[in-house]
């Protein structure tokens, strides 16, 4: 039996955004996509390190997203009714950090990942909701220094620092056409490189300067 720890603090004064509530009729348009399924508590329904995660919304009960580590759980956060589980992984099909598990017997709308894009992408209003909140819940774990991020190089690097701090400084969040990503966001993705590559792929001139970084979506600077 693990324990679990509170939940991380929320930085966004934009709380409806990050975990807004949909209304009775969008959650009709999303069950076309997809199939209602009872819930039962205890039940896992996305295990940690699981990819291309399916995408649940909760009719009825209650959902907690936690993060293991050993046998500890941090609570990230709890799903009601009329609530969508979610974040930028979902839409890139990565491997999850978080468990999601029902805590109360119900209801849910279940939706596998491809589902998904085409109601982010052929649904204006629903892709604007969703794709908001899955940046601002990115934001937030980011905010809170949990994340997907792996930076290599020497604290003692001015460039390590600026890269350290670059999360923070660019999120911001805007959708675009279609909902399928950000207007004027790139991917910024791992690459497979020697120990020699490193320096030179990330631009950076010696050795101890910061060699590899993982982001999701981030805002070109104009």
């Amino acid at each position: 039996m693990s324990d679990t720890t509170p939940g991380l603090p929320l930085t966004s004064s934009r709380v409806e955004q990050v975990f807004p509530t949909l209304t009775p009729a969008q959650i009709r348009r999303i069950a076309a996509h997809g199939h209602t399924r009872a819930m039962h508590r205890g039940e896992v329904l996305v295990e940690q390190g699981d990819s291309a995660v399916r995408f649940f919304v909760v009719v009825a009960g209650e959902v907690e997203v936690v993060r293991p580590s050993g046998t500890t759980e941090t609570l990230i956060t709890v799903f009601r009714p009329g609530q969508f589980t979610g974040e930028v992984n979902t839409l890139s099909g990565r491997r999850t950090l978080f468990r999601t598990r029902a805590t109360k017997a119900g209801e849910l709308i279940e939706l596998d990942r491809q589902p998904m894009l085409a109601l982010v992408q052929t649904d204006a209003e629903l892709g604007e909701i969703l794709m908001r909140a899955f940046i601002l819940r990115r934001v937030e774990l980011v905010a809170a220094g949990v994340g997907d991020v792996v930076l290599i190089g020497s604290t003692h690097s001015a460039g390590t620092l600026r890269i350290k701090e670059t999360p923070l400084l660019l999120h911001r969040p805007r959708t675009g056409p279609g909902g399928t990503e950000p207007a004027g966001w790139f991917p910024y993705r791992r690459q497979r490189d020697t120990r020699g590559d490193l320096p030179r792929r990330v631009g950076a001139s010696e050795p101890h300067e910061p060699a590899s970084c993982r982001l999701p979506w981030f805002q070109r600077e104009h």
